[in-house]
């Protein structure tokens, strides 16, 4: 079977695709692979938040037209810029094992958060991560940071910014995290719906491929990122909501964990709420993940987490001064 893989071109996304064809490659039925690497409008456009100019959607959106066109036959994205609703006709074909899902302080001498000086400029390109670190930190002046990884630390290292966050799992995946750096954990920082994951999609009529992508699946990371993209559709959350969802299994208790956090543009208002439930040994994880998510959004929208959200997609990143 010959396999073409849309991709886009960033350094990143071809490290992550090309670690996935090799998994391909290893299959007995697979006789070649080759990539198909395109520049996305998320690629593009750079110097604006994504909520801006349409959303983290914008790295999906021509990759999946080069699927529909029969261009490519799978797709590799970074799960974490999926939106709850895929197009029509696709499908995850597979979720192979998540990374380290956590957001990480990166600086140039190995200061944590607490220990940064008052003032000091802190560049990322998530409104989730500013607002959770300004709870903790208001004295810090939060800034807009875009552009692929090597940019970003390229930025921190001229002294442009004090200290930069990152997603954990792009470093590692980019053999970048031998540097000073600090994991935020998740009470603090919780991460983006399905961060420090894969998505691999293809078309739902491909019988065949989807058949033979199953056995690349890891079946509790696909499970946590269910119960995660449970929680944003039920939510009805978007590019203009600053959200977190972040679920995990402990095979040693069986015990399954789900964090959820939604918050105004602004940041005045943040709800969070966090739930679990041990799974008895032999059920079906994924359906107690699902039940879980579903769960942990309806707690936070009796918290209020509608009127919010619903202000969210009025509101504007607070980052970007009026024109």
């Amino acid at each position: 079977m010959r396999i073409r893989i849309a991709t886009r071109k960033s350094a990143l996304a071809l490290t992550q695709t090309r670690w996935f064809a090799r998994q391909l490659e290893a299959l007995p039925r697979v006789s070649s692979v080759e990539l198909v690497e395109m520049v996305t409008l998320g690629d593009r456009v750079q110097g604006v938040p994504l909520t801006e100019v349409g959303g983290k959607g914008l790295f999906v959106t021509e990759l999946e037209q080069a699927l529909l066109e029969g261009r490519a036959d799978i797709a590799v994205h970074s799960l974490k810029d999926m939106p709850a609703k895929l197009a029509d006709g696709l499908i995850l074909g597979c979720v192979p094992e998540r990374e380290d899902p956590r957001d990480v302080l990166v600086t140039t001498d190995g200061a944590s958060l607490d220990d940064l000086e008052a003032g000091s400029r802190v560049g990322t390109s998530s409104l989730r991560r500013t607002l959770q670190l300004k709870r903790q930190r208001n004295d810090l002046e939060y800034a807009l940071l875009r552009g692929n990884v090597d940019t970003r630390l390229s930025k921190l290292e001229s002294g442009q910014y004090r200290a930069i966050v990152l997603a954990y799992a792009g470093l590692r995946r980019l053999g970048l995290a031998d540097r000073p750096l600090v994991p935020l954990p998740v009470t603090l920082s919780v991460p983006s719906v399905g961060q420090g994951a894969l998505a691999i999609e293809c078309r739902e009529s491909d019988a065949p491929l989807r058949a033979l992508l199953v056995k690349l699946e890891h079946a509790q990371t696909r499970a946590c990122v269910d119960a995660e993209r449970v929680f944003l559709a039920a939510l009805g959350g978007d590019c203009h909501t600053p959200l977190g969802g972040h679920a995990t299994f402990e095979a040693e208790s069986q015990r399954l964990r789900f964090e959820g956090l939604v918050a105004s543009p602004d940041g005045k208002q943040m709800i969070r709420s966090a739930s679990e439930r041990y799974v008895p040994a032999g059920d079906a994880l994924r359906e107690h993940a699902l039940t879980l998510g579903r769960e942990t959004a309806d707690r936070l929208l009796a918290q209020g987490a509608a009127a919010i959200l619903s202000e969210s997609v009025k509101g504007r990143d607070p980052r970007i001064k009026p024109s």
